[in-house]
């Protein structure tokens, strides 16, 4: 909690024993009005949610308030449930997740493009010699 409360642009209203509710200010929101951010930490789970009165948080906010709350070499994620799983208790709140004590495999950078640094070529290549090193591997895993 005191990580949380020593961010700058994060005002702490309520204070819980794995959580808590904040209003944050984003620098990358285009309107003046401070974001709705609840978060906690229990059961295993980091979790964050995110929200405006009358809108959705951008992507560009959820990137922010992500660097807010989580480390920059954690990996978290906005999930994409089965449909039989959906909660929706507020129609502009978004969620930021992060499993505690397990890392979750993430898919390779080549599969979505050039990393900052990378040339796409580069990042071509990468791709291309990981997918014949997989195929080669099933190759063998079948034979």
């Amino acid at each position: 909690m005191s990580e949380i409360k020593s961010t700058p642009r994060v005002l702490v209203i309520l204070e819980g024993p794995d959580g808590g509710w904040a209003e944050v200010e984003l620098l990358s929101s285009k309107k003046p009005r401070p974001a709705t951010v609840v978060f906690s930490w229990g059961g295993g789970w980091d979790h964050v949610s995110v929200s405006f009165r009358n809108r959705l948080p951008t992507w560009d906010e959820m990137c922010e308030v992500k660097r807010m709350f989580f480390k920059p070499e954690e990996t978290a994620w906005e999930y994409h449930p089965m449909e039989s799983e959906y909660v929706n208790n507020h129609p502009y709140a978004l969620h930021i997740w992060r499993l505690q004590k397990i890392e979750l495999p993430i898919p390779p950078a080549w599969m979505v493009g050039a990393k900052n640094g990378q040339s796409l070529k580069d990042a071509l290549e990468e791709g291309q010699k990981a997918l014949s090193e997989f195929e080669n591997e099933a190759g063998r895993t079948t034979a």
